[in-house]
């Protein structure tokens, strides 16, 4: 396994700041969901209206994503990050002390609203990294997710255990606004200095909102739809079997998985289709309650599905960022940080279904399945604009010669 790509990479310039930043801009944003949730029940309400609002902080991030990234698109990074930081420190502000029905109202807006250090982080990425690299820079990225996953929720659960939920949620608010002003005085590039930065007339969404695209988002969607499934079906299958406390265990061994895969993945010396890594990533989830009995078992089982998590994640950005025209790319990637979301927010509660009618070690069969069934779907599709792209570049070959890194670009896509 060659690293040696990592190094160049790396060596990039504004590359390992913008890394570092991500990392920190991510652990409040991870320690979100269970936050709220803390809060909400500490003001005496059940798990029901807990999750409401999580859900509500879902939708509105997910429509706001795109609309955010065609600000970007439209006027730079900078405009968005001083509304969407201005937006947080207000929700974050007042959220606390907001009895629950304004509470739950005002979690649309602060949704809408919330500051997309996702989307900004890898659309940033395509502008510093060349094509070549790319599939190495994202494969940091998610990596980088990872470890904010690791840090982020259970910093949440520390503070609110051993000082107050209330806190917490100012916290959790306090480290948003803070990644925002660092964004801000990072003010990384959106573009590359090559590319085009207005276009003569607006580019029309059909142009680019292609099928092929869509697919691509759909296949990113059944890659979190099957992450967030395997979550509650681990805590699900640990608390039926008398063994709730290794949970935490179970989950870093899982998320360390994912961390080893993303770096083989970016190492490998050719790529892997997004669509085929979220297709084995289902297939491979199916059987993952065979392991249920005990803990220790549960965590070795774990290990393919949790090794395909983070290249899963970083292929389908990758690909998302070479299909679109960097005009358009940050509406592109907001498209693609709404389709991870819609993922997370489908597989959660369709585990819990699953779970609730049957037994904890169905949740993995039936997300894992609707995860890889998605895939399959709009599998067909790409290997047609595969086969197409190949016979173009043997063309080319034919006529003017290709160029080296060719295949590389169309592969990870």
């Amino acid at each position: 396994m060659d690293v040696k790509p990592y190094r160049d990479t790396l060596a990039l310039p504004g590359l390992r700041p913008l890394l570092l930043v991500a990392i920190l801009a991510r652990v409040p944003v991870a320690a979100t969901a269970v936050a709220m949730t803390l809060h909400v029940l500490d003001l005496g309400h059940g798990y029901f209206a807990a999750g409401l609002v999580g859900a509500v902080l879902t939708v509105g991030s997910a429509l706001g994503a795109p609309l955010l990234g065609r600000l970007v698109d439209k006027r730079g990074l900078r405009p968005m990050l001083l509304l969407t930081t201005a937006i947080s420190a207000l929700f974050w502000g007042t959220a606390p002390v907001l009895p629950y029905p304004v509470l739950l109202g005002a979690a649309l807006v602060g949704g809408l609203l919330t500051l997309p250090v996702f989307s900004v982080v890898r659309q940033s990425i395509a502008a510093l990294v060349p094509p070549t690299r790319r599939r190495q820079a994202y494969a940091l990225d998610s990596m980088s997710v990872e470890l904010s996953f690791m840090i982020g929720p259970a910093a949440a659960v520390a503070l609110s255990t051993s000082v107050s939920p209330t806190l917490t949620m100012y916290a959790v608010g306090g480290g948003i606004v803070l990644a925002g002003l660092t964004l801000l005085v990072l003010n990384p590039p959106t573009r590359a200095r090559d590319e085009v930065t207005t276009p003569a007339q607006p580019l029309p969404r059909r142009e680019w909102l292609t099928p092929r695209l869509i697919g691509l988002l759909a296949g990113g969607a059944a890659g979190t739809l099957v992450i967030a499934g395997t979550e509650v079906a681990v805590v699900a299958v640990l608390r039926d079997a008398g063994q709730v406390e290794w949970t935490g265990v179970v989950l870093a061994f899982w998320a360390s998985y994912s961390l080893v895969g993303g770096f083989t993945y970016g190492a490998l010396s050719r790529p892997v289709p997004s669509l085929s890594l979220a297709l084995l990533l289902g297939l491979v989830t199916i059987p993952v309650g065979l392991g249920s009995g005990e803990w220790w078992l549960l965590a070795l089982v774990l290990l393919p599905s949790g090794a395909l998590t983070a290249p899963t994640v970083a292929a389908t950005a990758d690909a998302v960022s070479r299909l679109v025209p960097a005009s358009v790319r940050g509406e592109a990637m907001g498209l693609h940080g709404s389709a991870m979301v819609v993922g997370l927010a489908l597989g959660t509660p369709l585990a819990g279904a699953v779970i609730d009618a049957s037994a904890p070690a169905w949740g993995f069969a039936a997300t894992g399945l609707l995860g890889a069934v998605i895939a399959l779907a709009v599998a067909p599709a790409e290997l047609r604009h595969r086969r197409s792209d190949a016979a173009a570049e043997a063309t080319l070959t034919h006529t003017a010669g290709s160029t080296p890194d060719s295949a590389s670009i169309r592969g990870s896509i």
